[in-house]
């Protein structure tokens, strides 16, 4: 697919708030050309502009809570602009009515599912109109049904393809017990983005065996992306790709390392 190997920066969280410069300096010494932006310290953005510059990293994407691409979406996107980002992702879904104070939230209902699509719908709109596209970053929980529906599948029915676009992280979906490759073939032309990580899974894994997974490095699990990319050249435009190393069992230098030459491998 012509890919240029990219790693979302939630990956070195812990190492960029000790060292944010000398985490940005080791993945690009991985390998990684690309980053998406998660779990910034908090500097203003020509500062952090200025830290990726002199790395030699170009940030392509950044993860923002809902709130910030609702709520505060005009803010959000002004600092974005500066790092110079042509996707604005959300990585979890917001509700349509706020919990009471010092009451536990309980699941999201299909309701909140159909609002979160509303709003994305909007926020798609408005930051078309900026010049970005707007996407959805899934985990596992969007596999659970709910009143006999699968939210994830509700956000592809209901979120417009012209406004917006949605990154599959094809870990999470595996621990969910789903498959990739058959919600690419079941979605063409939905998906632009991938985040790729490995798990150890154990047998007939699904969302309510989750916590089963034991996160691994790239080649090292349970996950075979070659049929994975293969699919995803037959019937989406995946622009990016990025290594998400949720947590390191070796040390963390050797793990970027491990990850980067796996992505490389793949012919992206």
């Amino acid at each position: 697919m012509g890919l240029t190997p990219g790693i979302q920066l939630y990956s070195v969280r812990q190492q960029m708030a000790e060292d944010f410069e000398g985490a940005l300096a080791a993945v690009r010494a991985a390998g990684f050309l690309e980053v998406e932006s998660a779990s910034l310290p908090r500097k203003p953005a020509a500062e952090i502009r200025v830290a990726l510059d002199k790395a030699g990293l170009k940030c392509v994407s950044t993860h923002r809570s809902f709130v910030d691409v609702t709520r505060d979406l005009d803010a959000t996107t002004e600092f974005e602009k500066v790092i110079g980002v042509s996707y604005i992702i959300c990585p979890g879904p917001g509700r349509r009515n706020s919990p009471d104070p010092g009451s536990k939230p309980g699941p999201l209902t299909i309701d909140d599912w159909k609002y979160n699509a509303e709003e994305f719908n909007k926020t798609g709109e408005k930051l078309k109109k900026a010049g970005l596209t707007f996407g959805y970053h899934n985990h596992w929980s969007e596999f659970v049904p709910v009143d006999g529906k699968v939210p994830y599948e509700e956000l592809l029915r209901l979120c417009e393809p012209d406004k917006m676009t949605f990154e599959m992280d094809c870990g999470w979906v595996k621990v969910a017990g789903q498959d990739p490759i058959a919600l690419m073939k079941t979605y063409p032309h939905r998906f632009s983005m991938l985040h790729v990580k490995d798990f150890h899974l154990p047998p007939n894994i699904s969302f309510a065996t989750h916590e089963e997974a034991k996160v691994t490095e790239l080649g090292r699990g349970s996950i075979d992306y070659r049929p994975i990319f293969a699919q995803a050249a037959r019937n989406q435009k995946i622009t990016h790709a990025f290594v998400e190393q949720e947590e390191f069992d070796i040390p963390w230098k050797e793990s970027l390392k491990v990850d980067a030459d796996y992505l490389k491998s793949l012919t992206i």
